[in-house]
């Protein structure tokens, strides 16, 4: 992890790394923004050293893009918009849920683009073939998990999609 925290374009000092570990058969991982990192412990005993090295890079690539932060401010952009449009047209709030999640969900996909390719990048400063890495993990991530069909309703593109986003990346 040392040598992709160095490899950010803003690196995180490492005394404000935190990795915390979810009980989770599933293979996932997330960035909980200010250096705070999970993993759970379906990624670590099914992943091998390549394919968890290409997932803290996506993770780090968030977090590097500031991702987090963009997101909680949309979030509250969305919630102050809401009350507002509630007090507008009465009886509009029962929707406004529905439509900030929408808008959310499309943001995020778009989010999970980038961090591909900031991962992608901080893999190849690391001195790793980070498309190559990142495109393969992707393929393994879809044969061991499914593949996720992206859609109106997904926080994450179609994960096919994903793949050629990173094997077009330069």
């Amino acid at each position: 992890m040392l040598p992709l925290i160095k490899a950010m374009d803003h690196p995180i000092p490492l005394n404000e790394v935190k990795v915390g570990l979810m009980k989770d058969s599933h293979i996932n991982a997330a960035n909980a923004g200010g250096g705070e990192f999970y993993v759970t412990t379906g990624l670590l005993e099914k992943a091998n050293d390549d394919q968890l090295r290409a997932v803290l890079a996506h993770e780090m690539g968030h977090a590097d893009l500031g991702h987090v932060a963009k997101l909680q401010r949309l979030g509250t952009g969305l919630s102050i918009g809401a009350i507002l449009l509630d007090q507008i047209i009465p009886g509009s709030g029962a929707l406004t849920p529905i439509a900030g999640q929408l808008i959310a969900n499309a943001y995020t996909r778009k989010e999970e683009y980038a961090a591909d390719a900031q991962g992608v990048d901080i893999l190849k400063r690391a001195g790793y073939d980070g498309r190559t890495m990142m495109a393969n993990t992707l393929q393994w991530l879809q044969a061991t998990e499914g593949t996720s069909k992206g859609g109106f309703f997904a926080t994450h593109p179609a994960t096919g999609d994903r793949i050629q986003a990173v094997l077009n990346h330069r």
